[in-house]
């Protein structure tokens, strides 16, 4: 496995591997099993897998945790080799964004996200998903792939990305990896390391809701608004900041009708100082 910190290095090494189809998983490091997972998955579309490990500042707010994400790339390095990817990139900010002075990042061509992005998670972090959209361009220009594999976990992001690829012409498949969980049903997440022992136990609360949301669907209910606002007010009630519990249509992520089959429940909340958001896709 070999790690590069420079496009021009990237570049070269590409160039001179022979391959037919190249993959790339973007990451932000501190990776677990659910990474691991997505770089399995990217073999058996690629022959080639190159995984970014790259904290974007431009999709953090002010008051968000850019500073505190762990880097871990050392371990990082580790669990790849062991699931077998061929390359890891890992930049700098100076070499992702010409206009990093060090102290101040001053990128003004972004890309614009589709309107899907101006709700739910986008809604409570604004420019988040234009900080997605724009770094995971400048990661296709870069490694040029012809598959790239996101987590389902992230659901908004990954219909995000899709739309992007499909309206922008990206000569890429999109591939989504299932959310990987713990025996409890915690959803794995990089943000799981923050949470205290008893934080983690009451985090499976989350999936619980979800859960039980489903099985309301399942067997008939359709008063989407008031099975969402029984969650809400349980998590709240539990000690839970709620940011939203929503059902919507798989496919758009518009809000549901009498006609709707195929509904994915989504849930963003704070539990101490951890933001953690969780899905579960239900179809008839």
């Amino acid at each position: 496995m070999q790690l590069f910190h420079t496009l021009r290095e990237l570049r070269a090494f590409l160039a001179n591997q022979p391959h037919q189809r190249l993959g790339l998983v973007p990451t932000m490091g501190n990776l677990h099993a659910g990474h691991c997972h997505l770089v399995t998955l990217a073999k058996t579309h690629a022959d080639l897998v190159v995984v970014s490990i790259f904290v974007n500042p431009l999709q953090f707010g002010a008051n968000e945790d850019f500073g505190s994400y762990p880097r871990t790339l050392v371990a990082d390095c580790e669990k790849l080799q062991a699931v077998g990817a061929d390359v890891v990139f890992a930049p700098a900010v100076t070499e992702m964004y010409a206009d990093f002075d060090g102290q101040h990042l001053h990128q003004q061509v972004v890309v614009q996200p589709p309107a899907l992005a101006n709700d739910l998670c986008g809604a409570s972090r604004p420019g988040h998903f234009a900080g997605v959209a724009t770094v995971v361009t400048k990661l296709f220009h870069m490694v040029k792939p012809q598959v790239a594999v996101f987590g389902r976990k992230d659901y908004q992001q990954w219909m995000v990305v899709r739309a992007m690829v499909r309206q922008l012409n990206f000569d890429i498949e999109i591939v989504a990896g299932e959310t990987m969980r713990e025996p409890s049903g915690l959803a794995m997440s990089s943000r799981n390391g923050y949470l205290t022992p008893a934080e983690k136990t009451q985090a499976t609360q989350l999936y619980q809701q979800l859960g039980r949301i489903k099985a309301a669907l399942l067997s008939g209910r359709r008063d989407y608004s008031i099975l969402c606002d029984e969650a809400h007010l349980w998590l709240t009630q539990q000690g839970w900041q709620v940011d939203y519990v929503e059902i919507r249509c798989q496919h758009t992520l518009s809000l549901p009708d009498a006609q709707s089959h195929d509904w994915v429940i989504l849930i963003a909340a704070k539990l101490g100082n951890t933001r953690l958001i969780d899905n579960c896709e239900v179809s008839l």
